[in-house]
């Protein structure tokens, strides 16, 4: 459905700041890298706490964070061949969260039935994901497709952060291309334009026109000049619950978002450029370009942005009642899809769905 890019004031309805999600689609919860054999990280997607191992053969496995005996956290366990072992009595679960093993017991001993549960997990793009809602769904599911990983024309930087805001405050920063003058100092964009705004079941699509100015565009191919102001279109697009946006074929953003509770977000995102340098070069030198632009640029960036997501959640808490007014489109309908799906999340949970 096409929408109306007009600017105008709207009320922003307060409730958006404590919806749920729908839990019925892929969330990346870490970097594959960050989970070696034998070892176990313990991840939260919103409010469900998670256990994920890595057995010594590679496998994944993802179980709720409690043992079935004395709820014990089981992160603080060990991976004991295929099986994880809870810390406190060492009863060990299998992948499928069946409790096999009880050092206590005698062999011939019948074991309780105690059972953990689990989550479909998968590794792909260098992140892991989990599907947190009902099993059944989890392979009608697809995960973001990027066809530029690993590509061999394009540069890709990871950049993940952390945020202590609600997600929709979150995705709300991402969509809204009006806040450049935040950046200006950093040589960011400015003069945006709206110029077309799409909504369906699952997605919000913008089109804003933006221009730039600086070293930093010329050397990403945005103008000959530093001192040259080029106009240049962003698309940005919200297929619940992860956002794609590209800037005329120069770069590609693909930003997985991590709701982990009411005031608390993660972001991983892939960030594809087509760069101008020989491929000899970047083949001795990309793990050091991406290190640099991830911190010396990226984060420059964004941790401008969490200060700001984190001080409207702050001032949300301190008085939820306070009445704000929103004038891009875009945003409202991001808050419609929002809350749309999170009742279509808790509508299949009370059907079993």
């Amino acid at each position: 459905m096409e929408l109306t890019t007009t600017l105008t004031s709207q009320n922003v309805q307060n409730a958006i700041r404590e919806v749920g999600i729908n839990p019925n689609y892929w969330y990346s919860v870490a970097w594959a890298n960050q989970i070696k054999p034998g070892q176990i990280l313990p991840v939260k997607i919103w409010q469900q706490s998670i256990a994920v191992y890595r057995t010594p053969t590679g496998q994944l496995h993802a179980l709720e964070n409690a043992c079935p005996h004395k709820g014990v956290e089981l992160h603080k366990g060990i991976v004991q061949d295929e099986y994880l072992a809870c810390p406190y009595h060492g009863w060990q679960f299998d992948g499928a969260g069946k409790c096999v093993g009880i050092p206590y017991f005698p062999p011939e001993q019948k074991l309780p039935c105690a059972q953990v549960r689990t989550y479909p997990i998968q590794e792909k793009y260098k992140l892991i994901w989990i599907f947190p809602g009902d099993p059944a769904l989890a392979t009608t599911c697809q995960l973001p497709d990027m066809p530029e990983f690993d590509h061999p024309d394009w540069f890709m930087v990871p950049v993940s952060a952390r945020m202590k805001s609600h997600f929709s405050i979150c995705n709300e920063n991402t969509m809204d291309v009006f806040h450049g003058f935040l950046h200006q100092n950093l040589q960011g964009w400015f003069d945006p334009v709206l110029k077309r705004l799409q909504e369906t079941e699952n997605t919000v699509c913008a089109e804003y026109d933006v221009s730039y100015k600086g070293r930093m565009a010329q050397w990403l191919g945005l103008s000959d000049r530093a001192d040259q102001v080029t106009r240049r279109t962003i698309s940005v697009q919200y297929r619940y619950p992860h956002y794609y946006s590209s800037l005329e074929g120069v770069s590609n953003l693909y930003l997985m978002r991590l709701p982990i509770g009411l005031t608390e977000s993660r972001s991983f995102a892939l960030f594809f450029f087509k760069i101008p340098l020989p491929q000899w070069f970047r083949k001795l030198f990309d793990p050091l370009l991406s290190t640099i632009l991830e911190r010396f640029v990226f984060m420059r960036f964004l941790n401008q942005d969490i200060e700001m997501m984190e001080s409207e959640q702050q001032t949300y808490l301190a008085n939820p009642q306070r009445r704000y007014v929103e004038v891009n489109p875009a945003i409202i309908a991001i808050q419609r899809l929002i809350r749309r799906q999170y009742e279509a999340g808790t509508d299949s949970e009370e059907t079993g769905t």
